[in-house]
């Protein structure tokens, strides 16, 4: 079994944001890196969205990344840690748009290694040098300067060794054009690690390190070290030279200090806290990010706490000195691994979990009367502020980016018959979690919608002149008339257009710079500026049938098969050309492209026949309606489009210009098929065809503008978009309901339209969210979901939420009352009224957790419900909230033999359970009876256990259940679930259970799989197969009788079949007097199952399903991953298509080596090696190689470039989209 991996969705997660001038111009950008990816994201200040611009795979992990400048630049370049051992520099090349790496310096081994350097990055403010760190031990420090020509040029490393310290975290400190100088926050363990008491570690303090390097002696110097007081996570470098004092703030727990070196003394000021909060008192504050805003005259800094509420901290200075620290409330939002403040005053959050968002900042926050926390102000030791925390402010929420990190697990199913099937996923953490259905397909918005008249069979939009911004009209044909709709303010009915409205319409169109024409059965109206009209009619009995339009051009055929050529002269009158030319069958469809910039017509007519073909015809005034080439079609054309795609508009604010893409010629067939065919811009002839099968009815289509290029819309039971989005090809369903005609539409509130007809409606639509790969729905959920099951019958789903560290709805209303009886208490006499009125206010205020986050109630309390729900509408049926502290792990629904077709709804829960070290005072299995068409659940029993349930799987009419090293078998008794035979075999603790007959595979958590034979007659449960390699399983499926699949913690996906020797009829040995040669090894089982796949992914994986993505299509394996990425694993049906990708992807590991310096087959084969698994994502990076290098890659595999692209495009549609 050989298999394709295809990522269909990247990851969503962030973990790194920077921002910088990295295409050079004065718009800032935004780099996010999402673990392997990297992404360039760009704001658009006027329209408030922030779109990504290119996406780039590094098949590596990116550890740390940062912006940097050199002296007097004005272009960001970006230096990027990884697990390559290698310090890599790119920067982004805006005309081509993608990143280049100018610089690759080696200094270590690969992989993520404590004392390899490339977790952390430090940037000399002044862009004068780069420190690279390692957890322990090595730093490396690079001195970048430029040459004659302006190149970046990179220094030999210099070492700033030393041994047995940590590293916490590192900053260049900014001190103007002074010798360049970095900040450590680091540990020193030398003592801890020889004292065997453990109290030197106790003792041990944080240092702050300042390394310097010497320009002049070109070396770095330790310059001076200090002990620290408080235990810090992160510094922030202060500006310095000419733009504030210099130093560093260190953020520690409770505490921000700023220390410089010299005479300055350290100020210091506890972090504010909540008024009123029900977090465990005990528990310490921290800032957990940070953005720092220069500008020429102030600086600030925006500092964001565990909890969620941002700071504003400014430094207050006399002379060079700072004397306070000041820290002002600014507000709350969701808590970020990231936060930048760009200069056209927006705030983008890359968030923890959950969606990314964008703020603009409002307010500075300034003079709005709230009060601000100073370091001046006098408090007791370990005392520290109070705020009350409110609703955004300062900051308006001006666009979210989706993201589906975490994705907890997922299940593939077509619960809203739709024939596609759905992608359910449990997303998020705690109270901002979500349940997501994903849908393939673009997110379309409703801008307006109206009813018409009648039933309408055509719409379009014309501009009155070639150069206006917004269109004119909106024409509406009917089969007997034709309604004008003039668009404004608002759109409404005209009748001076010129128009003829007594007539339905075969199409219209703005012809020459100030004209419009009108092409109707029975003639042609052209129609002047000065609105004088010319016709031209239809000699005889004939009428026109179909016609073709742009700007200077009209053809249109007559009954009959006769086509008549018009273009318009230099005066604007419209000439028929002398000759007409007879077809030899009916015309069923035609069209003309756009006239190129700078030419006068469209060289090429397509015509499609009624005998299955599609001919191209010259219009040159050389060979004017001679026939250039023909293709044959499996069936009738319904509809044609020639387009430009490929190409690159020019650019104003980075002053590209725009490079020219191919010609193609689009055909919708009646079967319901879209083929698209390149059409040489020379010759005319026909060639590469690819095609894709849109719905059961006939395909129509419409040339529409997005993103300022030309896309296609197609028209079939669904409506698709096929468009260029980071040069490459995208054809995407819209999830809208069914459209009938369709033409783009530009006015002042929707720039980019479609305005479409559906039945006896007008719509008009945008589709914003290009490039992305499934729209969403989702559903707020209470605390972070962990495991579902759907029920067959009513399609509703069953899932429990459990949150560790979380009060229950019920504790946390008496701990409020407590909180107010305090507060009460505390108060003197006098104060009693005024305090009771508080406890009043504290008690009756709903503070939205999704808004400022749950309480943290301290370790080992957890919350937990039981929901049931409708997916589709998102209504909740039932919700059962478990007590205080018991926390449910697992869900199955059961059928028992001695119960008929009832079904049980069985959920595992433990109580008490402490993390670590370890303990619990007991498990449960509440058994539910479902009830009302599955709405409702009824608590039958529960039943206690000596573990956590952490498995629960279904068994020949009773239960399996995992508990810790226990698997057992249960069955339903009246009081509660009865014993019925077990093994104790299982080394760790069971986390999946697979059952197919009489044979179980269970999943360890980090010892594999192992295979069990249930024996009826003796009743025992027999483990006969293990795998050979210890896996730590986070989730399983099961492919058939001897296969399974499982994914570990690490990222890698492996499939294990049990070879076809293997035999299950093995005996228990309870004497032990079995042959020792027969025992397993290492007390394993005696048999071994094979490895058939190895891959590794590179992120978490949660969820494995083998599923049919696509109607028609064949099965692959989905799998999900913890940062928000989908992807499949593809089987190849035959052995030359293997063949082909093997060669492809051996070609593209050395001919495009990853952007980060990690070896790709290294990379794939991190934990164990690569086997059987071809990555597709490195062979579709083909598409974005140059195209002298596809041309060599592709001789060497004997094909054309474009053969190996339309091999890519094959095997993804046949699977997936």
């Amino acid at each position: 079994m050989f298999l394709y991996n295809l990522t269909l969705q990247r990851s969503s997660g962030i973990s790194f944001a920077i921002h910088g001038n990295f295409s050079g111009s004065r718009l800032q950008e935004v780099i996010a890196a999402r673990g392997k990816t990297l992404e360039l994201l760009r704001h658009d200040p006027n329209t408030g969205k922030i779109y990504p611009v290119l996406s780039v795979e590094v098949f590596g992990v990116i550890r740390a990344i940062m912006p940097f400048r050199l002296t007097g630049g004005s272009k960001d370049y970006i230096v990027v840690g990884s697990d390559s051992g290698r310090i890599v520099i790119l920067e982004y090349i805006p005309s081509k748009n993608i990143f280049e790496r100018i610089h690759q310096e080696t200094f270590g081994k690969s992989g993520c290694r404590r004392i390899v350097p490339g977790q952390y990055l430090a940037v000399d403010p002044k862009g004068r040098a780069v420190m690279i760190g390692a957890i322990e031990k090595q730093k490396l420090v690079y001195i970048l300067n430029r040459d004659a020509q302006a190149r970046l040029t990179i220094s030999s490393p210099l070492e700033a060794h030393k041994s047995n310290t940590l590293v916490y975290h590192m900053v260049g400190v900014d001190v103007g054009f002074e010798n360049p100088t970095f900040a450590c926050l680091e540990i020193d363990y030398e003592e801890a690690d020889s004292d065997h008491t453990g109290e030197a570690a106790q003792r041990t303090q944080q240092l702050l390190t300042y390394y310097e390097l010497d320009l002049g002696l070109n070396h770095v110097v330790r310059k001076y070290s200090e002990q620290l007081e408080e235990h810090a996570n992160f510094l922030i470098s202060v500006p310095g030279g000419n733009d504030g004092p210099s130093g560093v703030l260190i953020c520690s727990e409770n505490y921000v200090t700023y220390k410089n070196l010299g005479d300055q003394p350290d100020i210091r000021c506890p972090i504010p806290r909540r008024r009123y909060d029900l977090d465990d008192p005990e528990r310490g504050m921290i800032f957990v990010c940070s953005a720092t805003h220069k500008t020429k005259s102030m600086f600030f800094f925006l500092a964001q706490t565990e909890q969620g509420d941002i700071f504003k901290i400014t430094l207050e200075t006399d002379e060079d000195m700072v004397t306070e620290i000041r820290l002002k409330y600014f507000d709350t939002v969701p808590v970020a691994v990231s936060m930048c403040v760009l200069k056209s005053g927006f705030l983008f959050l890359a968030s923890e979990f959950g969606n990314h968002h964008l703020y603009q900042i409002a307010h500075l926050g300034d003079d709005d009367g709230e009060p601000y926390f100073s370091s001046a102000m006098p408090l007791e030791e370990g005392e520290t502020f109070l705020f009350p925390p409110r609703t955004l402010k300062n900051l308006v929420l001006v666009d979210e980016i989706d993201s589906l990190s975490p994705i907890m697990t997922c299940q593939i199913a077509d619960l809203a018959n739709e024939d596609t099937p759905q992608l359910y996923t449990l997303c998020g953490r705690g109270p901002r979690s979500t349940l997501r259905i994903l849908r393939h397909g673009l997110e379309v918005s409703e801008m307006a919608v109206s009813e018409l008249p009648g039933n309408p069979n055509a719409v379009w939009t014309v501009k009155k002149r070639i150069d206006d911004e917004y269109d004119a009209y909106i024409i509406v044909s009917f089969v007997n008339a034709t309604l004008v709709l003039s668009i404004g303010e608002t759109v409404e009915e005209v009748t001076d257009s010129g128009f003829l409205g007594t007539t339905p319409t075969i199409s219209c169109s703005q012809l020459g710079d100030d004209a419009l024409v009108q092409i109707y059965p029975d003639g042609i109206r052209h129609i002047r500026a000065d609105k004088r009209v010319n016709e031209w009619k239809t000699p005889g009995k004939k009428n026109i049938v179909k016609c073709a339009v742009n700007q200077r051009q009209v053809v249109i055929a007559l009954t009959g098969g006769e086509l008549v050529y018009f273009e318009m002269d230099p005066t604007g009158q419209l000439n028929e050309y002398t000759e007409r030319k007879e077809m030899s069958s009916d015309v069923v469809c035609m069209a003309l492209g756009r006239v190129p910039e700078g030419e006068q017509r469209c060289r090429f007519l397509a015509v499609g026949l009624a005998d299955n073909t599609v001919r191209i015809i010259s219009l040159d005034p050389s060979d004017c309606l001679s026939p250039l080439s023909m293709q044959a079609l499996p069936a009738p054309p319904e509809s044609l489009c020639i387009i430009e795609m490929g190409g690159t508009e020019a650019k104003e604010e980075t002053g590209e210009a725009g490079t020219v893409g191919g010609l193609y010629l689009n055909i919708g067939l009646q079967n319901g098929v879209l083929l698209r065919t390149v059409l040489d811009t020379v010759t005319g002839d026909l060639s590469d065809t690819r095609t894709r099968y849109l719905g059961s009815r006939p395909v129509k289509l419409f040339r529409i503008a997005m993103q300022g290029a030309e896309a296609v819309l197609a028209m079939s039971s669904r409506t698709w978009l096929s468009y260029t989005y980071q040069s490459r090809f995208h054809l995407t369903p819209l999830s809208y309901e069914t459209l009938e005609y369709a033409s783009g539409f530009a006015s002042e509130q929707c720039p980019e339209g479609i305005v479409a007809i559906s039945t006896n409606t007008l719509r008009i639509l945008a589709l914003e969210k290009l490039g992305a790969v499934f729209n969403q729905v989702s559903w707020p959920l209470q605390y972070t979901p962990r495991k579902f099951v759907i029920h067959p019958e009513s399609n509703n789903i069953i899932l429990i939420e459990t949150d560790h560290n979380a009060y229950t709805e019920d504790t946390k209303k008496h701990r409020k009352q407590q909180m107010a009886e305090e507060m009460i208490e505390a108060a003197r006499e006098e104060e009693q009224e005024i305090a009771a009125e508080m406890a009043a206010a504290f008690l009756n205020e709903e503070k939205p957790e999704t808004v400022f986050g749950a309480p943290k109630s301290g370790m080992g309390m957890w919350a937990s419900v039981i929901r049931v729900m409708n997916p589709i509408k998102g209504e909740t049926f039932d919700k059962i909230s478990l007590e205080q502290n018991e926390a449910a792990h697992s869900i199955a629904l059961v059928k028992f033999a001695n119960k008929g077709d009832e079904q049980f709804v069985l959920v595992g829960v433990s109580r008490d359970l402490v993390l670590n070290p370890r303990s619990l005072s007991g498990g449960f299995v509440y058994t539910y009876l479902l009830v009302n068409q599955g709405t409702k659940l009824e608590l039958l029993h529960k039943t206690a256990m000596d573990e956590v349930p952490t498995a629960i799987a279904s068994f020949q009419g009773r239960v399996l259940i995992g508990l810790g090293k226990n698997l057992r078998v249960y069955d339903l008794g009246k009081k509660k679930l009865l014993r019925k035979c077990e093994n104790k075999h299982i080394p760790n603790t069971v986390v999946s259970i697979h059952t197919m007959g009489n044979r179980v595979m269970v999943a360890d958590v980090q010892e594999s799989f192992h295979f069990l034979r249930y024996k009826r007659q003796e009743n025992q449960l027999i483990v006969f197969a293990d795998d050979t390699n210890p896996r730590w399983i986070t989730c399983s499926y099961q492919l058939d009788y001897d296969t399974v699949t499982g994914a570990d913690k690490f990222g890698n996906i492996t499939i294990v079949r049990l070879p076809t020797d293997v035999s299950d009829e093995v005996d228990e040995d309870p004497t032990g007097n079995k042959a020792l040669w027969d025992r397993g090894l290492l007390n394993g089982a005696s048999q071994k199952a094979d490895v058939v796949a190895n891959f590794h992914v590179g992120e978490v994986v949660t969820s494995l399903q083998k599923a049919t993505l696509i109607p028609g299509g064949s099965e692959s394996l989905v799998y999900t991953t913890l940062s928000g990425a989908i992807g499949m694993l593809v089987p190849f049906t035959s052995h030359e298509d293997h063949d082909f990708f093997q060669h492809l992807e051996m070609y593209m590991r050395s001919e495009y080596p990853p952007l980060c310096g990690r070896d790709h087959l290294a990379y794939r084969s991190y934990y164990y090696p690569v086997k059987n698994v071809i990555d597709g994502d490195l062979c579709e990076m083909f598409n974005s190689m140059d195209a002298s290098k596809q041309k060599s890659v592709a001789e060497e595999l004997e094909r054309t470039p474009s053969e190996v692209s339309k091999k890519l495009e094959d095997i993804r549609t046949r699977y997936a989209f």
